[in-house]
């Protein structure tokens, strides 16, 4: 390699160095902010290509054109109804004035920390304003589905709501978009990503839906003992009753079957003399064999009718 071409290549070396610090490349993506001893100059640049700064002394600042998202982080905050839950959020924004967004916080790590201050701070503010059931529900006048056998239960109704949990986003997104623009942030939305109950209060929950469950089922067990007591007693009066109808029924058949005895006795010694006084001696065996037994003793008068028919024996 000769003079010249040393000569060549110390002579292109410097000018390949400037030309590379002179042009720069805009994405379709981004929009640049040229600052020069780190003060912006000249207007933002937002159209693709390839451009030129002045090397050195001016450098190329690049900010996102692209809707951009916050993911917070989960925290624990009270409602109203003094309630800890725990709340994740996540919202989506983009830079709406690039060089008010570069004076105030220059890179998008400023600006997520600035997110978490004002949406984290207007969060906690908004749910300490509702109930909990105001955070949680959706739908005003919502009907649940309830089982017919828990239809007179305090158990499935839905307590009414005023606002809702879209609400109480809208009214995040109102407090917070006015702070949020004073750094060039245009806030497009904010959503509740997960709501849970604080590990302490998710534990008594617990234990209430199971007092409830437990009531439920106690009410059940007693309406099942007063169904089976009032069955057994329609049993019990209903055997007591084919009891004394069957009762009635033999004391007529009885009393029908003695008529019909007496008129046939009737019949048979009511003839003569001789018949009667059979009818009555027979009548006075059946009631001594009745009466007397091996142990029996007994004390009659001489007239008695007994005492006549065992002198008459002997």
């Amino acid at each position: 390699m000769n003079k010249f071409s040393y000569a060549l290549i110390a002579l292109l070396f410097p000018i390949l160095i400037v030309g590379y610090e002179s042009l720069y490349r805009v994405n379709e993506t981004e929009q640049i902010i040229v600052t020069q001893f780190g003060k912006p100059v000249g207007d933002i640049i937002s159209e693709a290509g390839l451009k030129l700064k002045v090397p050195f002394i001016q450098k190329v600042n690049r900010i996102e054109k692209r809707i951009l998202l916050w993911d917070g982080d989960a925290n624990d905050m009270p409602t109203k109804d003094k309630l800890y839950i725990t709340v994740d959020t996540f919202a989506r924004w983009r830079i709406k004035d690039p060089l008010q967004y570069f004076l105030r916080l220059r890179d998008e790590r400023s600006a997520q920390s600035r997110l978490e201050d004002i949406l984290g701070s207007e969060t906690r503010n908004a749910v300490a304003r509702h109930q909990l059931i105001e955070i949680i529900r959706t739908t005003k006048g919502r009907e649940p589905a309830v089982d017919a056998l828990l239809a007179d239960a305090d158990i499935g109704k839905l307590l009414p709501i005023k606002r809702g949990r879209h609400q109480v986003e809208k009214d995040i997104y109102s407090a917070a978009s006015g702070k949020l623009s004073e750094f060039g942030i245009e806030l497009l939305d904010i959503r509740f990503k997960r709501i849970n109950y604080n590990e302490s209060v998710r534990q008594k929950i617990y234990a209430r839906m199971i007092s409830e469950r437990q009531q439920i089922a106690e009410r059940f067990r007693s309406e099942g003992a007063g169904e089976a007591a009032k069955i057994l007693g329609s049993k019990e009066k209903e055997l007591q009753r084919i009891e004394s109808e069957a009762y009635q029924q033999i004391q007529t058949i009885q009393g029908v079957a003695d008529a019909k005895a007496t008129e046939i006795y009737n019949l048979a010694y009511n003839k003569s003399v001789e018949s009667r006084e059979l009818y009555t001696f027979v009548k006075t065996l059946k009631t001594y064999e009745s009466i007397i037994d091996a142990n029996t003793t007994l004390v009659l008068t001489t007239n008695s009718d007994i005492y006549k028919l065992l002198n008459g024996i002997d």
